[in-house]
């Protein structure tokens, strides 16, 4: 994903959970193969494409991933991770965590 740009203000607060490995490979909702090593995400209205930066609220960590799944479907969470992102921010289960859209334009 895109490193660069500006990480704009907070637009969603709420809990991350991430990828089960047994995903690897499946197709994403925007038809992109799910890998578990690329700094990607789902959300259920976010547009695909849209980078995000995910702050873990708990330790500070953060870590930047695009939009190419709709998801979590469970009612307590705003975003899925890939299993890079997740390891990246130290998440283990599921945390508390800060989503701001990344402005690419430099």
């Amino acid at each position: 994903c895109k490193n660069g740009g500006t990480a704009g203000p907070v637009i969603a607060e709420g809990i991350a959970s991430f990828y089960a490995d047994s995903l690897a490979g499946n197709k994403t909702a925007n038809g992109e193969t799910y890998d578990p090593g690329a700094a990607t995400c789902a959300h259920k209205k976010i547009a695909f494409g849209t980078v995000l930066e995910v702050e873990r609220i708990e330790t500070g960590a953060k870590a930047r991933c695009r939009v190419n799944d709709r998801g979590p479907f469970h009612e307590d969470r705003i975003i899925d991770l890939s299993r890079s992102v997740a390891e990246a921010l130290e998440i283990e289960d599921v945390a508390k965590v800060r989503l701001r859209k990344v402005d690419d334009a430099n």
